[in-house]
């Protein structure tokens, strides 16, 4: 149970960088924002603040990996891939 406990927290540990990093997606129009808020590899869920046309709103997303074995996120009705590692942390 211990040696269970200390992945769960290396793991969560790994990610703290990402912690409110941002990607900015054009849609054809306007810029969105995402911003990251939290990363459950327990769960492989994705947790973002998006603001979008003056709305914000924070939205859980299915955290998948691709054939490289990097971590992103499906995101629209066309399902848009986010790659976690496009995210640059604030200035």
């Amino acid at each position: 149970m211990k040696k269970q406990i200390q992945k769960k927290v290396e793991k969560s540990m790994e990610f703290k960088k990402y912690y409110l990093s941002e990607f900015q997606l054009h849609d054809g129009e306007v810029f969105i924002t995402f911003n990251i808020v939290a990363i459950d590899t327990s769960k492989n869920e994705i947790t973002v603040a998006i603001s979008n046309r003056g709305r914000i709103s924070v939205a859980t997303y299915d955290l998948l990996t691709d054939s490289n074995g990097f971590l992103y996120f499906e995101y629209g009705i066309d399902y848009e891939k986010i790659n976690i590692n496009d995210f640059e942390g604030v200035k």
